[in-house]
């Protein structure tokens, strides 16, 4: 499902002068780190180049995040499962007997694992706990630029940039496919990388694993000057940069 919008807030990524000093400081650095050759980039994930992150299990990496709907079914104890609970925004969700409970973070089986030594440590013997994921709540991706429906889309675990894409319901006949800026929220901070998209359905290219929160933006001529010198700095295609 599409959220349509209008001007989808820049205001987040619109650096302070703080910001922009960190960035030119951070870009200056570069040149002193481990050299990075351009050129033309495989399909498969290069662990050398840091693309690890671009590639990964659908499944065995799955974590559970805010907003997302899980089931709780502890085996021959009605009581103590739920049918269908939402991760809180802080993370939490609420289990008879333990109480609060930290689900985000976790993946589904670490969180089995977990909850059966809890139950087993003071409630039951040999506890048998599934979790499954109801609904990935948290699996939004802005699309913007030249795209036919720029807005907020829901995906499903393991789509990748190409999927963003034609959620969007593909790129305009004018689009600049050859430049296109991913942002991403991590751990620590700020991340970006561009794409060829042409590359990449050509299948020239990593067609990057979206996460959470990606925001896309197809043709990068509708950023800000800094942004587009940002981008026209980085060292190489399909590698995120830490801003």
């Amino acid at each position: 499902m599409a959220i349509s919008i209008n001007d989808f807030s820049e205001r987040r990524c619109w650096p302070s002068f703080a910001l922009i000093c960190a960035v030119g400081l951070a870009l200056a650095g570069c040149a002193s780190g481990p050299e990075i050759k351009s050129g033309p980039v495989s399909p498969q994930a290069n662990a050398a180049l840091g693309q690890d992150v671009l590639e990964q299990s659908r499944t065995s990496d799955f974590v559970i995040r805010p907003m997302d709907v899980l089931s709780v079914a502890v085996f021959r104890e009605e009581g103590l499962s739920l049918p269908r609970v939402t991760v809180g925004s802080d993370g939490f969700i609420s289990l008879p007997l333990l109480g609060p409970y930290q689900a985000s973070g976790k993946s589904p089986r670490e969180m089995e694992q977990h909850l059966e030594v809890l139950l087993g440590a003071r409630y039951l013997r040999e506890p048998n706990v599934a979790v499954n994921v109801l609904e990935t709540a948290s699996h939004v991706v802005t699309v913007e630029g030249q795209v036919e429906t720029p807005g907020i889309y829901s995906f499903q675990p393991g789509t990748r940039l190409s999927g963003a894409i034609a959620l969007a319901s593909g790129p305009t006949r004018v689009a600049d496919a050859a430049n296109i800026a991913i942002f991403r929220h991590n751990e620590e901070g700020l991340a970006i990388a561009k794409f060829d998209y042409r590359a990449v359905q050509a299948g020239r290219t990593i067609d990057p694993l979206l996460q959470p929160g990606d925001r896309v933006i197809v043709g990068t001529d509708s950023l800000s000057q800094f942004w587009q010198d940002v981008l026209r700095s980085l060292p190489v295609f399909a590698l995120f940069t830490q801003i």
